[in-house]
């Protein structure tokens, strides 16, 4: 059994993640895992822990938090140069859970540390997206999938307007004063070099199946076929998104008819207004944004 480095991040699951390491260091322990570990301290620190981690030839690197922690580990991997040669062990104790759900993993503890035991590897694509932020090009992995339009502007003001309400309240305060004031998006598209101009409420690029907390989002999604699934909303009223919104979860949004979904290696995306940006959760940045795969990135414990 490889030795490793677990990475907690405390503050995941609205905080419950603080509450249940202690049980979760005992599970480890008690299946003869050898490893040592760190907290995070801010959004960001567990990318420099990763990308530590890798360089100090830890063969082994398990996230204990949310999809947001996924992300980060991901990205310091992959800075650290060295992601081909790290394994990547997932406990998942965040509140969406919505890549370990693609993937296969429990969300119950014990089952979770098992798989830790008796590794088998699922090599996964990734997403890479290059963005405007503050004026400058910016450059993220993402794991699971990355948005533009309603979407990141739900999580642009849940996280900027309503943080101080807590996980639930402000993800529905910033759904409501989105669905109150957001206006769709003239775009240009690229798929694959194939360009096109739509007026859109979202476009999404999926790896996973799930995303945004449970919403069934790319049903046909495979995060080991090399693609995207590109989902893009046309130009939806607020009585249609408001019909839509059940469907999401359910995966019975793709026939609508102003829905399509397609597959594509790479994405470019400009729009004639600001649009937000966000990936796996997290708010990154703005329009123009490029999006590409990284096929057969990354080694993940199943």
């Amino acid at each position: 059994m490889p030795y490793a480095r677990v990475i907690v991040n405390p503050t995941a699951g609205a905080g419950k993640t603080a509450k249940k390491w202690p049980q979760i260091m005992g599970l480890l322990k008690n299946i003869g895992l050898r490893f040592e570990h760190d907290l995070t301290e801010a959004p960001g620190h567990a990318i420099e822990l990763a990308k530590s981690a890798a360089k100090k030839g830890y063969e082994l690197v398990v996230s204990v938090g949310g999809d947001g922690t996924i992300n980060e580990i991901a990205n310091g991997l992959y800075d650290a140069g060295s992601i081909g040669d790290v394994m990547l062990g997932i406990i998942g104790t965040g509140t969406g859970g919505d890549y370990i759900r693609t993937i296969g993993i429990s969300r119950h503890h014990e089952e979770a540390c098992l798989r830790l035991a008796n590794p088998k590897k699922l090599v996964v694509d990734l997403g890479v997206v290059e963005y405007a932020n503050n004026g400058q090009t910016a450059k993220r992995i993402f794991v699971n999938f990355a948005g533009l339009g309603f979407d990141a502007e739900i999580v642009k003001a849940t996280t900027q307007r309503f943080k101080a309400l807590g996980s639930v309240p402000s993800y529905l305060a910033g759904l409501l004063s989105t669905f109150l004031f957001y206006k769709n998006r003239e775009v240009s598209l690229k798929l694959d070099g194939e360009a096109e101009d739509r007026k859109v409420c979202v476009i999404m690029m999926s790896n996973g199946k799930y995303g945004g907390g449970s919403m069934f989002l790319a049903p046909n999604a495979d995060p080991t076929d090399g693609f995207f699934d590109v989902l893009i909303i046309d130009d939806l009223s607020k009585p249609e998104l408001l019909w839509s919104l059940p469907r999401l979860y359910r995966g019975t949004h793709l026939t609508h008819p102003k829905v399509t979904v397609k597959r594509a290696r790479e994405i470019d995306i400009c729009a004639r207004q600001q649009m937000s940006l966000q990936a796996d959760g997290e708010l990154l940045g703005e329009t123009p944004a490029c999006f590409h795969v990284l096929p057969a990135a990354l080694n993940v414990v199943i």
